[in-house]
């Protein structure tokens, strides 16, 4: 007996395949081979093509069943983990009516800015635990307020992972998560926010239905199990945001844990068991996976946007992809700590929450070009990211999630050793990795919500540590002695 995840990421779509008993991965696979493309018609936008995230999926399970010689019937489950914050518009015959805008695009801070004003901040915070920012539900907003002959058409608005599981089953339906994801849940009365939808006058039946995230949403239809390469009726059988999936895949559930993921973005992800909220909404505090009515869990969320993409800008444009990444980190190590006076700010992919939705772009400071090579550059961005990470964490601990060991998959900026010290340093947390990913996760879920697992731990069975970082006190000073002048930097900025 097999699960299959999926994790619909910004880059690419990946697919797992476990083995349900032991816990295995025995496939994996992600489509594109090259980053999928962000497309940018104007300043501050960022939109991709639904249909691309079908094709990929496509493309990455029949790699995973081709490569692990199982049958398509031996798949029980299906589980999907996605990028968040996402808008996909259809009509009544289930057509994509525009491009996605997604996590990152900005164009529609105003329309939140002006729900936290016009509602009240107290009022806002207290039902929705976060400022309507630059989520989903501004981003309906801006549609309905610039494309009005695309918003009449709308039936219904989705995220990402919504729209890949409709694509599967024929069924449109989300989850509380999922809408507290988009700025659409009210935490007080434990349904959709009705004044928010009232505010921007948005019909409330646009909203899927809702499933609970650990449970039966749909099975495959025929025509999606041709494409997918898996067998009719197999049924979806979880679906979170790519953070608290990540959370989850890490098996992070209860308070005072810690996740962060450093792809594209960069996130620190923390449970708590109180609906608390940071009243200049630099944070943000959404329904866990975890989540239940016995047992409340909500998962506060820094992002830092411009994280791995930063890497991947420095070894694209500058380096002209001349050397590899692993090479880059270790030219990162000919400099010191603080990389001899060279600071970045890593702000370059679009509106951050954490500076309250400016987007004031990424920079170097501090750059003499008699003293500093390519090491300081690529030690000072990487540096930077974790500043800006740790920045957001000390938000964090305002609003009562603590930080002493912070969990991450073995991927991404973590397979950096300058990146991870620098970060274990800074914050004085040990940092533990572990043999997983975010389709992996989904692929543990699928197995809870069928119910072959009787409970979460049981999902976890195969998920080990792989590296364990201590942080070195010694040199700790060194680290918050840079990360002094480097919020200096980022004051003189603002």
């Amino acid at each position: 007996m097999y699960f299959i995840g999926f994790d619909l990421g910004s880059s690419s779509v990946k697919a797992c395949l476990l083995e349900a008993d032991s816990g295995h991965v025995v496939a994996s696979a992600f489509f594109p081979e090259t980053e999928m493309p962000i497309e940018s018609p104007q300043p501050g936008f960022a939109e991709q093509q639904p249909s691309a995230w079908w094709k990929n999926a496509c493309r990455a399970s029949k790699a995973v069943m081709q490569q692990a010689n199982v049958q398509p019937h031996d798949v029980k489950a299906i589980g999907i983990s996605y990028q968040m914050h996402g808008l996909v518009i259809v009509d009544k015959d289930f057509n994509v009516l525009r491009p996605s805008i997604i996590w990152c695009d900005s164009r529609a801070v105003p329309y939140g800015n002006r729900a936290f004003d016009k509602l009240g901040h107290e009022h806002t915070l207290h039902h929705l635990l976060n400022s309507p920012g630059n989520f989903t539900a501004a981003k309906l907003a801006w549609v309905k307020d610039n494309e009005p002959d695309v918003y009449a058409q709308a039936t219904h608005f989705m995220l990402p992972g919504d729209y890949l599981a409709a694509c599967m089953t024929g069924e449109i339906v989300t989850t509380a998560s999922g809408l507290s994801e988009g700025a659409f849940w009210d935490f007080q009365e434990n349904q959709p926010a009705h004044f928010l939808l009232d505010y921007f006058g948005f019909d409330p039946t646009l909203i899927p239905t809702i499933k609970p995230t650990f449970a039966p949403q749909g099975e495959i239809t025929a025509s999606a199990a041709a494409e997918l390469g898996l067998a009719v009726g197999t049924p979806v059988t979880y679906r979170a945001g790519d953070q608290p999936n990540n959370a989850w895949s890490l098996n992070v559930l209860e308070p005072g844990q810690i996740a962060a993921t450093a792809g594209t973005s960069g996130v620190v992800y923390g449970v708590s068991d109180q609906a608390k909220y940071d009243p200049q909404s630099r944070v943000n505090t959404f329904l866990h996976v975890s989540n239940t009515a016995q047992a409340p869990r909500y998962g506060v969320l820094l992002c830092v946007n411009g994280t791995g993409i930063l890497n991947s800008w420095l070894r694209n444009q500058v380096l002209q992809r001349s050397i590899s990444y692993s090479d880059m980190n270790k030219l990162a190590h000919e400099a010191p700590i603080g990389a001899d006076g060279l600071l970045c700010l890593p702000f370059g992919n679009g509106a951050e929450r954490m500076l309250e939705n400016a987007d004031s772009g990424a920079s170097f400071q501090g750059l003499q070009l008699t003293r500093h090579g390519l090491p300081h550059l690529i030690r000072a961005a990487q540096e930077g990211i974790v500043f800006a990470l740790y920045y957001g964490i000390q938000i964090m601990e305002s609003v009562g999630v603590g930080l002493q060991t912070i969990r991450a998959g073995e991927a991404n900026m973590f397979q950096s050793p300058l990146f991870r010290d620098t970060l274990a340093n800074l914050t004085g947390a040990t940092i533990e990795l572990y043999n997983t990913d975010g389709a992996q996760g989904a692929a543990r879920g699928a197995g809870l919500g069928l119910g072959h697992y009787k409970n979460a731990q049981e999902a976890f069975t195969g998920l080990h540590v792989t590296k364990t970082i201590e942080p070195d006190m010694r040199a700790q000073e060194a680290y918050r002695d840079a990360y002094g002048k480097w919020l200096e930097a980022l004051q003189s900025a603002d």
